[in-house]
Parts: structure tokens; sequence; C-alpha cells
């Protein structure tokens, strides 16, 4: 399929205009953190992986910055809830930035997990930044084999 398109003798790719508009729409935004920006101070919310294996379920997110003290983890039901804070940096001088892009305040991501799990028995690791919780599944909910006699 070709997608040129044929604009006063010369050819033009429409992905190449998308990227354009993609670099001025960018461009628009980045104005307003320019120079003497108030701290972006809002909720986000981390990236983040869901695994299952046979008995269990291992999720990690993405939350550098984020003092492990500053993260709580808790599990109500089969869903698993992820709470936490980027708390933002004293500056001493708010002159010379130039971008502040970076994200502070609170975050809560809540992932309902597809089978009934066992919420006493979940751990949580940190490590570089990396968020690591294992869930294990109830043993109701753990995959059984039942061997049938044939008559």
């Amino acid at each position: 399929m070709n997608h040129l398109i044929r604009k006063e003798n010369q050819w033009m790719d429409p992905f190449d205009m998308l990227a354009d508009l993609h670099g001025n729409i960018n461009r628009l935004l980045s104005s307003s953190l320019r120079r003497g920006s108030q701290e972006n101070i809002s909720s986000f919310a981390p990236s983040l992986d869901l695994r299952e294996k046979d008995d269990r379920f291992v999720v990690r997110a993405d939350v550098p910055g984020i003092d492990k003290k500053d993260i709580d983890i808790s599990v109500i039901g089969n869903t698993l809830m992820i709470k936490g804070e980027r708390k933002s940096e004293e500056r001493q001088d708010e002159k010379g930035y130039y971008y502040t892009e970076r994200v502070f305040g609170t975050f809560h991501r809540s992932v309902e997990l597809p089978v009934e799990v066992d919420s006493e028995k979940v751990t949580a690791s940190y490590k570089d930044g990396v968020l690591e919780v294992t869930v294990p599944k109830s043993e109701r909910a753990k995959p059984k084999q039942i061997k049938v006699d044939i008559k």
C-alpha cells in the first residue's frame, strides 16, 4: 500500500507528518514547563507487569525514587493494592530550571487477580526502583490433577 501524498510537486509520507505533529505538540506542552514553572506535583500511576505462575502471581512495578517506607501494599479479597508517595525534593534555588518533568506526589494502583489468593502469605521486595510483590494463590485456586478411573 502506498502511503505517499503528492503536495506541490513534493512527495510526503503521512507518517513523517504525524511525527512532525507529535514534535510540535511536545514543544507546546513542554513550553509550560520552562523557566520558573511550579513543581510538577500530582498523582501518577507506575507501570507494572503481572505474571501468573502455577501457584502464585508476581507483580513488578517501576517505582524509582520512592523510599520503600513510603510504599503500602495490601490485599482485599483478590485485589492487590499498591499505594505510595514520591516526595518532592527541596530546592534551594528555584531559578535556572529549563524543564521540570519529574512527577511527585501520590500513586495508587489496584490489580484484580483472576482467582482467590492467600493474602496472609504475600511477600514483597524492592531493589533498584523495582517493587516485586508475590501473591500466592489459595489452595482452592491452585490447579489440581485428579486421577479418574475408567470403568
